[in-house]
């Protein structure tokens, strides 16, 4: 039996039409299935692989660091080195408010951790999340999410969340003294690539600071170089009570982070004692393997190119059928005139003859357009061949 049909009889789906690309390696920004094809990834694992699959310094980090300890004890109770150094690199590249790192396993825990600081800090029930945000998958993160579709099969949810509109002034108002804590993403990634205006997100800072609730940013898509700065909330001006962090983290390894003053983590660890647990949250290898994709991003100066490489993508992505191409960096949204149109395109892509393949995507909130978030690294002919073969891919789409 062959690993596809395996997948499909021995792993839980996610949907009822997997994409069941054979993956058996992965370099730069390039995918290798098990015949040799190759195909450019422009998806980069969702904003995982910012620094590329597979960089020598990261795999380095993985093999040193597997070598000398695993899995030692739950996160918070013994000294390991790969987690205090990365802790400690992260804080020196954030503003002086944000120097305490909680170590979670993935994105979605660490936006459960931040929603219980957020309500031990405050006292408070309520917490408010954007209409077409996405948070993670968890029940927590569920509640948060901003779409009744993927949220009504798995009521009851948490109490006490409710939903503003994202980029409108007068939904502001719905912050109170009631309100915990405000969870926000910099860039609305599922909801198809939207960035809210400067003046909206500092009159959300200015509302949170005037009734006392906490300004969460959810960075787990955005952080790391991919809107061409470090962190996406440096293009507002604004600074957050509390950082998440998750997906490129650990440049490839599971890996997540809520991240605020140290004053204010300090309430985790009393009233109750260990107020947050995690087995394997900051295990050592994915903290070793981050922070050599941290420091690769860095010295390889991988953000410096990221205007000129969305510029050309802009350039490229070029057709009648395109209705619109949002970006914020290197995260696109194309949009077309349907879902099923993304499909077909999708599905050319990756099986194309006439071309390079192609690896790409759609959003949850906005399935009528295909996601780009490759590698940072993605080299100028990769994406050159790849928006050729999305131009061909829509062409044939249009015409069936």
């Amino acid at each position: 039996m062959n690993e596809r049909k395996l997948f499909q009889q021995y792993l839980a789906p996610t949907s009822e039409a997997p994409m069941l690309l054979p993956v058996v390696s992965a370099s730069g920004a390039t995918l290798y299935d098990h015949t040799g094809k190759e195909y450019i990834d422009l998806i980069g694992g969702i904003s995982v692989c910012n620094v590329g699959h597979c960089h020598p310094k990261v795999v380095e980090a993985i093999e040193q660091q597997s070598r000398q300890f695993l899995h030692v004890m739950v996160y918070g109770e013994v000294v390991q080195s790969p987690q205090v150094r990365y802790a400690q690199m992260l804080c020196r590249h954030l503003p002086a408010s944000l120097d305490c790192v909680y170590f979670t396993n993935s994105g979605a825990e660490a936006v459960e951790g931040a929603m219980k600081l957020a309500k031990r800090l405050s006292g408070r029930p309520e917490i408010i999340a954007c209409h077409n945000s996405y948070h993670g998958s968890t029940q927590g993160a569920l509640s948060l999410l901003g779409d009744e579709y993927w949220r009504q099969a798995y009521r009851p949810l948490l109490p006490g969340i409710r939903h503003m509109r994202h980029n409108d002034f007068d939904s502001l108002e719905a912050i109170s003294s009631q309100t915990a804590a405000v969870i926000i993403e910099p860039v609305q990634a599922e909801a198809g690539v939207l960035v809210p205006s400067k003046a909206w997100m500092l009159a959300l800072q200015k509302r949170c600071n005037k009734t006392g609730a906490l300004l969460i940013l959810d960075e787990i898509q955005t952080g790391f170089g991919r809107t061409g700065t470090l962190w996406a909330f440096e293009q507002f001006d604004i600074i957050p009570d509390i950082l998440l962090l998750g997906k490129a983290l650990g440049g490839g390894m599971p890996l997540g982070a809520f991240i605020s003053g140290k004053d204010k983590m300090a309430a985790l660890a009393k009233n109750p004692v260990l107020g947050h647990l995690t087995t394997f949250g900051g295990h050592p290898v994915s903290c070793a393997a981050g922070m050599a994709a941290f420091k690769a991003l860095l010295e390889e100066k991988m953000m410096d190119a990221v205007a000129a490489k969305a510029q050309l993508f802009r350039e490229l992505l070029v057709h009648p059928a395109i209705k619109a191409v949002r970006n914020s960096g290197l995260m696109f949204a194309v949009a077309l005139d349907s879902f099923e149109r993304v499909q077909q395109v999708i599905h050319y892509c990756m099986t194309t003859e006439e071309s390079h393949r192609v690896f790409t995507d759609w959003f949850l909130f906005a399935p009528e357009c295909i996601r780009i978030v490759p590698p940072l690294m993605i080299p100028e002919d990769a994406i050159r061949l790849a928006c050729q073969t999305l131009i061909r891919g829509i062409d044939i789409a249009m015409k069936t």
